[in-house]
C-alpha cells in the first residue's frame, strides 16, 4: 500500500489516524483542510482546489485525510486502501466541541 486514503466525519479521527499511519508505514501525510483553507478562512476557487488535490493525488505515494466529496473522483481512483472512520455521532460532536472550547481559550 502506497495510497492511503481516510475519510470520516468531523471529529471521528481521520487526522490522528492518518498521521499515525503515514509515521509507522513512512509516507508522506496529507491534510486536505491545509490545501483547502486560505488566509482568513477563505476557501479556494472549486476549480483551484480541484487541481491542486489532482497533483496531490497524482503523487507516487502518500496518506491522504479529508472528505471534501467534490474530489473524491480524483483520489478514490489512485488510492489502493480507503479507511473510514465510523465513529458514533456523540463521539464526533464531543470531540468537535472539545476542539472548538480549546481554539477559542487561545
Amino acid at each position: 500500500m502506497r495510497r492511503i486514503l481516510v475519510v470520516g466525519a468531523a471529529g471521528a479521527g481521520k487526522s490522528t489516524l492518518a498521521g499515525e499511519l503515514a509515521r509507522r508505514l513512512d509516507l508522506p501525510l496529507i491534510h486536505l483542510d491545509r490545501h483547502y483553507w486560505r488566509p482568513g478562512w477563505t476557501a479556494p476557487a472549486p476549480a483551484d482546489f480541484r487541481a491542486e488535490v489532482a497533483a496531490l493525488a497524482a503523487r507516487p505515494a502518500w496518506v491522504m485525510d479529508g472528505n471534501y466529496a467534490s474530489t473524491l473522483d480524483l483520489r478514490l481512483p489512485r488510492a489502493d486502501l480507503l479507511v473510514l472512520c465510523d465513529t458514533s455521532r456523540l463521539r464526533c460532536l464531543r470531540r468537535d466541541t472539545a476542539r472548538f472550547l480549546a481554539d477559542v481559550s487561545k
